[in-house]
């Protein structure tokens, strides 16, 4: 069994919603059945016995080897804790090869684990070893690597739960929520709100304490020190028990507290030395340890926090309960668990001497051993939450902390007696205010119920019932799908917003073109929805996105079709027949907004029109013939449909009708191009599904021209020396059938064509272009672009003469090498009145030529 081929499926695809690692998998001919290989299943749960029972996607397929990898990798990362449940395997039209996909919760750790079962077949089939517990080892060791902290995930998941999409913008704990203009972002637990001036406040201790003592909120005396014998002078001009700590400090790294004697301040200062150059030196405070969580102007959560300790049983050393304490499977080394592993440092250890004891010391039972003089959960301290019974002058004050401090998100550290009374009351107060605050003592405290911060987070950064997201509208079909984005585009404008929209001719932002070439894939559509500048957006969808990478959104408010017909590509990609491009281009209508999304469908197109079953929302219907029994049927049952009613196009919803004059929309040149006229009304059906009024799309109708700047390539019409030229990107059969009956209505002495052909389209394909275009033109100009895309030199040209083999109209063919040759060619032997058509493959640098050549004449 090899694996040729693997690619990360980031968005909903032509398998699921699910983000999935999809494999191309070729097996031997013994190993397309199981049965051929006696023992092989028994091996393979020898090595690892939890994987699932083996068996095919449908009915009909033999169990392969292909399957067996696709439950081991599915399998391994369930047993290695990610969240994964589906997967599939499906041969294709090759004998032997199949398509393995399975769900991944992280890209890597996804890529990983089919590394590995990989590894579990081929060890299986071999009867050689597997080590299991390495190999979850590793899986779990890179998934704890890589994902979401508790702090990031709890408001990420929190968003989720809201339907706000997010976007990791680097492997560590940024985060971009919402689309566009309605974009937010955090940092752990820091949003884009929270201010740089108030983080910088934060950390510096002895200002935070005079702004919070100037507010009127308790904190403790004390001031910064020089050296370790003014510590000692601050210490005596204190009186009583101090803290030496760094000013600036975090996770309470260098921080001691209680101390009394020269010693301890003078050793305490050596310490913080080590993490700030300037140390702070203030009354110690009796009492508890307690963290407070502000977010906006709400207290949401209280934990008491307790120093990493261990309780002797008369048995065990010190560091023999540390092991024990260790083992809790919620304790981790970093801050993916809930708690954090107790360790043995000169700190752990300075304090065990404190207390007459080392680590080898065997405490009586019931003896507290105290193994820091800090609370915090990053050293092995343990939480428990109080907020059910705090008060409301203490949790006021803590308020008022975040406040006078100007942090959105603060996390507050407070020494008191308890949380029952004000701080006043108990000689308590605020020894610290912390910016990007740990949140998981409050999601996961050790005891007491967790708190949904990540929801009170969530709720601080978006309005109730707002989902940040942007109206987003999906193009897909054959053809016809640049021009029907624009127009869609230039239609919503009209609204005022300001519009990102993807092509195969490029991205535009509020019509800027910020990138060239073809983008009609995820990665484009992703980037258009990181721009703070888009209001809305509409996504050109080509199949070779979807199959590669999935969508670039998670689901849209319209999803348009415009046609399949006999399709496009076909043979490529283990696409081969209409059925499987329709299932592709189907992507987008599964994945429109439940109960409120769009599906605009073309009801004259068989393929498209039955697609109508897989939307989760509504389905606009449109056709010329509004008597075609689809649309009837819609139409009688109140639904939206647009069609072709004589000279206008009209819109209707519950026998409310909206009429559109073709006289008063450009791009159809008064209702004489058919394909204009199909796109017009998918554009017309996909604006008034976003909300569009009809007067704002009839102010967009009549303003949309089909020039080289609104829709390059796109029936483009010259006047070249009395002669007419039409420049036109049409790539397939379909579409050049289009193009030939538009031609039609247009008056010529002579009619000729310049045409090449990809060499990706089927032979069938590049024959039959030239099979239309041989009983429509006098003249044929064939010539072979730059890139043949694998074909033979000559080869293309050699299909597309034989597709002129029967022209029953074209009575000259030339052959020739280039593209702006053809073209030279063809002006060349232009009369006035005639007609040429010319079939560009380089659409600017085409345009451009021909632009040239029209200014020279």
């Amino acid at each position: 069994m090899e694996v040729s081929r693997i690619r990360a499926l980031r968005g909903p695809n032509l398998w699921s919603r699910h983000t999935a690692i999809e494999g191309i998998v070729s097996c031997s001919e013994e190993e397309r059945s199981l049965a051929q290989l006696p023992g092989f299943e028994t091996r393979l749960r020898e090595r690892f016995p939890e994987i699932a029972l083996l068996q095919p996607s449908s009915q009909q397929e033999t169990v392969a080897m292909a399957h067996a990898l696709e439950f081991a990798a599915l399998g391994l990362q369930a047993q290695a804790g990610c969240p994964v449940t589906f997967s599939r395997t499906t041969a294709t039209i090759e004998a032997g090869i199949y398509q393995v996909v399975v769900e991944y919760s992280e890209e890597a750790v996804g890529r990983l684990a089919f590394d590995l079962a990989l590894e579990l077949c081929r060890a299986a089939a071999a009867d050689t070893p597997f080590d299991l517990d390495d190999a979850l080892a590793r899986l779990r060791e890179l998934d704890e690597d890589i994902r979401l902290g508790p702090s990031t995930g709890s408001i990420v998941y929190a968003g989720v739960a809201r339907g706000i999409p997010f976007r990791r913008l680097t492997e560590g704990s940024l985060v971009q929520f919402g689309w566009g203009s309605k974009q937010r972002r955090i940092q752990a637990a820091e949003t884009d709100g929270t201010s740089a001036v108030a983080e910088a406040i934060a950390q510096d201790k002895d200002l935070t304490k005079m702004l919070l003592r100037a507010a009127g909120v308790p904190v403790p005396t004390g001031r910064p020190v020089d050296d370790a014998a003014d510590a000692w002078v601050a210490a005596q001009e204190i009186g009583g028990a101090v803290v030496v700590k760094p000013q600036d400090g975090n996770q309470g790294k260098g921080i001691s507290v209680n101390l009394t004697t020269r010693e301890q301040v003078e050793a305490a200062y050596a310490i913080a030395a080590e993490v700030s150059d300037e140390v702070l030196v203030e009354r110690y405070l009796p009492g508890h340890d307690y963290r407070a969580l502000v977010i906006g102007s709400k207290l949401v959560a209280v934990a008491r926090r307790e120093p990493p300790q261990v309780v002797g049983d008369g048995v065990q050393s010190v560091r023999e309960l540390v092991d024990q304490v260790n083992r809790d499977p919620r304790r981790g080394s970093g801050h993916a668990t809930s708690l954090t592993k107790i360790r043995f440092d000169d700190i752990a250890l300075a304090r065990l001497a404190e207390q007459g004891m080392s680590a080898d010391t065997v405490p009586a039972r019931g003896v507290r051993v105290v193994l820091r003089n800090n609370a915090n959960l990053s050293t092995g301290g343990t939480a428990t939450d109080v907020t059910d019974d705090v008060h409301p002058e203490f949790a006021s004050r803590a308020v008022a902390a975040a406040k006078t401090i100007g942090l959105d998100i603060c996390g507050i550290d407070i020494v008191c007696e308890n949380v029952l009374r004000p701080l006043e009351d108990q000689g308590g107060g605020i020894v610290e205010v912390n910016a990007a605050p740990g949140l998981r003592m409050h999601l996961q405290p050790s005891y007491g119920k967790g708190r949904a911060v990540g929801e009170a987070i969530i709720g601080n950064m978006f309005a109730d019932g707002d989902n940040a997201r942007i109206p987003v509208v999906a193009v897909a079909g054959t053809n016809g799908k640049t021009t029907t984005v624009r127009l869609i585009a230039h239609l919503m404008a009209q609204r005022g917003w300001r519009m990102g929209m993807t092509t195969t001719d490029g991205v535009i932002i509020n019509g800027r073109l910020i990138d060239t070439g073809d983008c009609s894939g995820p990665k484009s559509a992703r980037n258009v929805l990181m721009h703070p500048d888009v209001d809305a957006a509409v996504f050109e969808t080509a199949r070779g996105g979807v199959l590669r990478e999935g969508l670039g959104f998670d689901r849209c408010n319209v999803a348009v079709v415009t046609n399949i017909g006999k399709g496009d590509h076909l043979g490529l990609s283990y696409i081969s027949t209409v059925e499987d491009l329709s299932v592709v281009k189907r992507v987008i209508v599964q994945n429109v907004t439940p109960d409120t999304g769009v599906a605009v469908l073309n009801a004259a197109d068989p393929m498209v029109a039955a697609m109508a079953e897989a939307c989760p929302g509504t389905v606009t219907f449109f056709a010329a013939d509004r008597n075609l029994p689809v649309m009837a049927k819609h139409r009688a049952q109140g639904r939206r449909a647009v069609w072709l009613d004589g000279d206008a196009i009209v819109s209707c919803e519950q026998r409310r009708e909206e009429r559109y004059l073709l006289a008063a929309i450009p791009l159809t040149a008064g209702g004489t191009l058919g394909f204009q006229i199909e796109n017009t009304m998918a554009a017309i059906a996909a604006a008034r599904a976003i909300g569009l009024e009809p007067a704002l799309i009839r102010q967009g109708l009549q303003t949309f021209v089909s020039d080289v700047d609104t829709a390059p390539g796109r029936f483009n019409v010259f006047q070249y020396r009395g002669a007419t030229l039409i420049a036109d990107y049409g790539h397939n059969p379909d579409a050049i059938a289009a193009l030939v009956r538009a031609i039609d209505t247009m008056p010529a002495q002579k009619r000729s064509v310049v045409i090449s052909g990809a060499g990706d389209r089927r032979d069938e394909d590049i024959r039959q272009q030239t099979e239309i275009l041989g009983d429509a033109f006098d003249e044929v100009i064939l010539y072979q672009d730059q890139c043949q895309r694998g074909r033979a030199d000559g080869e293309v040209l050699a299909l597309l003469r034989e597709g002129l083999i029967n022209a029953r109209r074209t009575s000259k063919v030339l052959e020739l090498r280039g593209e702006f040759l053809a073209i030279d060619t063809a002006l060349a032997a232009l009369n006035p009145g005639d007609l040429c058509l010319i079939l560009i493959d380089q659409v600017d640098e085409a345009l451009a030529h021909i632009a040239r050549r029209i200014s020279e004449a």
